[in-house]
Parts: structure tokens; sequence; C-alpha cells
């Protein structure tokens, strides 16, 4: 018989059988109940945090599946991808400064990372571990808590001993009958490694990248433990797995998850269809914090995904390090780049350089050949040269597809314009290629044009310490890396290497919720996220208003509540709790009926129902700590409603002023202006009202903080024009 992709099969009531036809048969266990299914096509079953399995069925026989009693949910498995040092000490910065101006707060020691113990455990959802290393030794780890269910799971290359006391747990999920995955958790692409070892590694002095970004490498949550779900390979992350992960990781017991996977924003599932969501949902319900990456799609509107609420959802900035490769003019004039190359080209500028609009071809386009598209460009023409290439967002061919290309055809180096991609560091290994503004470019054209016999050398890679930030983080790596392009000809595998993304901004973020957890065991998960959003930095290391790609003022848009202070959520004063049923409320607003619903929680509550006159407007009373409304002057005003818990357990009694940011063209006005909180009302409600004052069609921003003498916690909102 012929079979279709995977499909997921969720079900959530008492039972449910299936047979196939002319088939061995076997059971699926969950929750106790008997389900038979071709032994050959099941792929994974799931009994811990929700109920059904993965299984491979033709098209008809999957949508006759759907129509079977008991049945909540069948749809096709997704396949998502990996949204691809001196970041901890950027931030540890960043909060030391912003504290001088602020309440002072109640001592935390020094807030490093390496402070203190941990009986956290972070959950890494991704392409596995390279255990041996140094980013993962045990030396001075405190006991595997006894709360810890989990396995170490053996397979190619790995065996229980790679386990120990910081990598208490690793499991990995393929389908059993792929001859192109290998059955391990031992990481084969280094993405797994990376994320683990940001979010909770040890501290290992003298780490770098062949040089670059020299220091100490650490985690987050160095006294954390890990434990490792691989559900991504070469060929992607499947959703099936990532939900037998979910399942795993709640039965195991872990604290935190972290994901820095995700679909593509074009192709984003609906919540009811999503593994992410769906997982998740149940691993809040559980008590634990569920961390995942934007997605490197943007910026741009609409370009960010994992968005559930229950999810804590992490942008990427930038770090103060620049990893600069600098262009040299036959002029002497220097134009600095961004890329990481161990150029051995001549510091000298001796090597001729070329347009890639003078090296057309007869039969390219001049935007194609000004672009280097591979086919418009004359291989005759760029051979011994350095070769100028625009490269624009929409572009056909990929940065790397063009190094490739030029390199290829005889080129001796690449320079790549794009003001974007010159903030992030792109590897290119032995080949001298950088990346420079549309602004610096000019300056090359200038000279190129006044020059008969333009020439330039492109430098190797350094990193200066710069005032503006940086986004390369430096983080463990595999230890049998020699991929040709990136490791330099005649150097060892690196240990450690330099990312950029939002994979590498979400476990910071899970590190330090591991260190909220640990400190606030009780803390519910919407509180770990509240404490982390509320106590978020929104000016840059100059003390400045943090800016975009293109050098605007960037707004929540961009940034969220802001960027994320290592340890200024420890104490937050107050938090926003929302409890999981509320949850069930968004879903309510956000459109779904009871029967949708179940398709995302399974069982509902005694007595749940939607409200009958729910509406998208009334997810702004979602107790989140921002908030989000869509209005004009035609609408009327907005009043929504937030819940505040003092969870400072010295201040018992304490009173919070309120102070509004408000912006041009809108009124804002909060009731009451103070909160007075005592050891009998740890919990008081305030209401905020949103006027508009002009007929202008543009999207607003503006924060609303409670001070008292110790803490200050702030929620930004957004309104939004309809």
């Amino acid at each position: 018989m012929k079979f279709s992709l995977c499909y997921l099969l969720l079900y959530f009531s008492l039972f449910i059988v299936t047979h196939y036809k002319g088939s061995e048969a076997t059971e699926a266990p969950s929750n106790g109940n008997v389900y038979i299914v071709d032994k050959k096509a099941l792929v994974h079953s799931y009994k811990h945090g929700f109920s059904g399995f993965a299984v491979r069925l033709p098209d008809l026989e999957a949508r006759q599946l759907t129509k079977q009693p008991g049945v909540v949910s069948v749809f096709r498995d997704p396949m998502f991808h990996l949204h691809t040092t001196r970041s901890w000490d950027f931030l540890l910065a960043e909060t030391s400064r912003i504290v001088d101006s602020q309440p002072p707060r109640r001592s935390n020691g020094d807030g490093s990372p390496s402070q203190g113990s941990s009986n956290a455990i972070i959950g890494i959802l991704d392409t596995g571990i390279w255990p041996e290393s140094e980013s993962f030794n045990d030396k001075g780890m405190g006991p595997i808590p006894s709360t810890w269910k989990g396995k170490c799971v053996e397979g190619k290359n790995f065996t229980t001993s790679n386990c120990n006391k910081k990598l208490i747990g690793a499991r990995y999920y393929t389908d059993k009958d792929s001859e192109t995955v290998i059955q391990s958790a031992r990481d084969q692409l280094g993405h797994g490694t990376h994320t683990a070892s940001t979010a909770a590694g040890a501290s290992v002095q003298n780490s770098s990248y062949y040089g670059l970004a020299d220091g100490a490498a650490r985690g987050g949550s160095p006294a954390s433990h890990v434990a490792v779900y691989r559900v991504c390979s070469m060929i992607g992350c499947s959703g099936s797995a990532i939900l037998a992960a979910f399942d795993d990781a709640i039965a195991d017991g872990v604290d935190l998850l972290s994901l820095s996977l995700g679909s593509s924003a074009a192709f984003a599932p609906d919540f009811s269809t999503d593994p992410i969501a769906i997982g998740s949902f149940h691993a809040v319900q559980k008590g634990i914090t569920v961390v995942c990456s934007a997605g490197n799609d943007g910026p741009g509107p609409q370009t960010v995904v994992n968005v559930a609420p229950w999810i804590l959802t992490v942008a990427a900035t930038t770090i103060d390090r620049d990893l600069e490769s600098s262009v040299v003019l036959g002029n002497k004039k220097i134009i600095k780049g961004e890329s990481i190359n161990f150029s051995e080209l001549k510091t000298s500028p001796t090597y001729p350089l070329i347009y890639g609009a003078a090296a057309k071809t007869k039969s390219a386009s001049e935007d194609e050949a000004r672009s280097c598209y591979p086919e418009a460009i004359d291989a005759e023409k760029i051979k011994g040269k350095i070769v100028l290439c625009q490269h624009d967002d929409n572009s056909q061919y990929s940065q790397t597809g063009k190094q490739m290309a030029v390199q290829r055809n005889g080129a001796v180096g690449l320079i790549i314009v794009n003001d974007k991609t010159r903030l992030v560091a792109s590897n290119t290994g032995s080949f001298p290629m950088t990346v420079i503004s549309k602004t610096d470019s000019k300056e090359i054209l200038a000279y190129m044009n006044a020059t008969e016999n333009a020439v330039a050398t492109i430098l190797p890679t350094k990193t200066p310490d710069i005032a503006a930030p940086g986004v390369n983080i430096l983080a463990a790596w595999i230890g049998n890396d020699t991929s040709e392009g990136t490791t330099p000809k005649g150097r060892q595998p690196p240990l450690y290497n330099l990312l950029s993304g939002t994979s590498m901004s979400c476990p910071h973020v899970a590190g330090i919720a591991a260190n909220l957890k640990s400190k606030n065991p009780t803390w519910s998960p919407a509180a770990i996220r509240s404490a982390i959003m509320t106590t978020a930095i929104q000016t840059n290391n100059m003390d400045e208003t943090i800016t975009t790609e293109t050098g605007k003022e960037a707004t929540p848009y961009d940034f969220g509540a802001g960027q994320v202070s290592p340890n200024g959520g420890l104490q937050p004063g107050l938090v926003y709790d929302i409890d999981p049923t509320d949850y069930l409320q968004f879903l309510c607003y956000y459109g779904y009926d009871e029967t949708k619903i179940k398709l995302i929680a399974g069982k509902l509550p005694s007595g749940f129902a939607c409200p009958k006159n729910s509406s998208t407007a009334m997810i702004s009373n979602i107790n989140y700590p921002s908030i989000a409304i869509t209005m004009n002057a035609t609408t009327g005003p907005v009043t929504v409603q937030r819940t505040v818990t003092n969870v400072d357990a010295n201040q018992k009694t304490t009173v919070y002023t309120v102070t509004v940011e408000k912006p041009t063209g809108m009124e804002v006005t909060v009731t009451p202006n103070e909160l007075r909180f005592t050891a009998d009302a740890s919990k008081l409600n305030y209401q905020v009202k949103f006027s508009a004052s002009s007929d202008e069609k543009r999207d607003l921003f503006g924060a609303i903080t409670w001070t008292n003498k110790s803490y200050k916690v702030r929620s930004p909102f957004v309104v939004s024009s309809e």
C-alpha cells in the first residue's frame, strides 16, 4: 500500500479504535485505552500532556478517520525549520546602567548568571547536543532534582555515559524507517548545541571562534540542568516529533522548554493545526514555561511566528560586538564591512575591482548582473578580481549562493551591498567576503568611476569594541565540523561558533526564565513572562533610543516590551498572572467555538462555554503584561482592565503610583492612579481608558508604569487605527 505523508491524529475522548485492512495490528496505548493501528504505519504515540498518535495514512483513510466517533482532529504533519561570550556581559552592563536611573531594588548580589545554584531543568527542542563540549561539564553542579523522571536514551555514538548532572536527559525522535536521519540525540548540525549552551552552558574560559570574540563563554543559567529532545535533522523539524517531545518533556518533569524553531511567517499554521501551539498549551497547563523564537523573516509587518499568547516569544536584538572585515581601496580609503572570513589576501590594495554590472553576460539584464545572479556574470570578466554586488531583500539568490558562484568562477573576493545583512556576520571561511551598507557602497562606486584601474583588498575579520550594538553570539559547537566554506583551511574543527538570529535570542531568555523559576518555584509561566517583560530595557548601550536596522526609532512592533534584563525579573515587584483557563477565553475571542477549542485544549472544564458576544476586541482584556487595542476617533473610547499581584513578601503593605507615557493624539486615563497593597489584598485591579483626540490614522505607542520605593513595573501599549 502506498502511504502519504505522516498525519497527526489527536483525540481527547475516552477511547478510539482505528482499523487498517490487511495489516498487522498493534496497540498504541494512551491513558489506559487501546487503539489498534498498523504497526508499520505508527510513528509516535502521545499519552502524557495529551492523547493521540502520528501515523502514516493514505489521504482517503485520513479523511475517513476524521469522521470516526471520538476523533477530534486529523491534520497533515507540518515540517518546521530552525530559526537561525559577550552577550551576557552586555546584558548585565545594560542592566547596571539602567538600574542607576530607577528606584533602588532589593539586592540580589551582582546578578551574574553564574551566581548561586539552581534546581531548574531546561528542556531544549532542537538538533540534539554534542555532549563532549566543555559547556556541558558538570563540575560544581548540584544533584539531579528528584522531580526528574526522564531518560538518557542511547543511540548511534551516544551512550548513557554521555549524560551527567548538567546534561541529565537526552531523547531523539525520528521515523524508524528513515535511512537519512541518524538514530541518536547527538547533534550533527550544531544548532542545538549552540542554543543549549547559550541557555545553560557552564562557564568556559578562553573561548573563541578561531580567535574571534575571545573570552569566557557561559550560559544564562549555568547552574541549571539540561534535557535535550532532538526533533530536528538536516531535512527539518517535523510537527509529529515536536509533539512527541512536548509529550515526553511534560512527563519527564522539565521546568522550562526552549524552542528555536518554527514555521515561516508566510506559511504559519492556525493554532488548531500548529504542533508548537498545541504542545505548548498543554505544557503551560502543567506549569511549564515555553520560550520560542519569533522567526527570522522580518523585519516587517506580520513576520512574527509562535505568537500564541501562552508562549513567551522572543525577537533578536544586537550586542556591542562588530565582526569587522574592512575593504581597503586603492586611494587608501577604508570601508568598514561585516563578515566572518579568514582572508589570506594581501593587506595592500592590489586586486582589480569590478562591479557586477560590468561583468554582465550578453543575455542578462542590467539588474541581474548588478545583483550578481550566477547566470548573469561572465566568469572570464571576474576571474582574479574582487566583485562588488548589490543584494536586495527579494533577491532570487542568497548571499551564500552568490558567494559560491563568484568563487567558483575564479573571483578572489566579494563585496555585498545590503543594509540589513550588514548587521549580521556571514561566515565564508577562508574566502574573502564582506557586507557593506548602501551609503558606503557609493564611495566605492565613486572611486571605481573615477579610476581607470580600480583596485582593492578585503581584510580578515577582527572584533573591535564599538559604541553601537552588534548581534553575533558565541556558544558551543559540534566537535566534528569540517564544513567546506566555513572552516578555514588547515584548521581543526571549532569548539565554539558565532551565530545570529532569533534562535540565539530564545535561549538567552530561557536561561533567564530558569533563574526566575529557581528563585520563585511557585510562579506560573505567566508570572515568569510578566517579570521578564515588565523589567525590560528600552534604551541601547549608549543610553539612547533603540533603533531598527535602518536607524529609525524602534517601537514595540520591533522589540516588544524591550531588551531583556538578565536579573531585573528576579524581583519584579508586581506581576500580571494568567490562569490557564483564560487562554480558553482568548480562543473564544479569537473566533473559535467550543468544538474547535478542543482541537487545542482537549477536554474543556465542566460548564465552560464561549461568551455569546465574543469578538477579537475582547482579547485586549486578557491579563497580559502589555496592552494592544484597535480604535480611532469614530469608534469611541476603549477601556481595558488589568490585575496585578504583589510578589514581594517583604513589602506586603506598599503603595504604587502610576505614570503614563502618552502619545500625541491620544488621551490615556488610569483608574485608580494608586494601588494600595496589604497583607489581605495582594491582588488589585485597575482600568485604562483610551480616547482618541485626533482622527489621524496611525499606530500610537506608549506605556503604563507602576512605581513604589523599590520597583518600576512597565507595561507597553499599542493603539492601532482601523
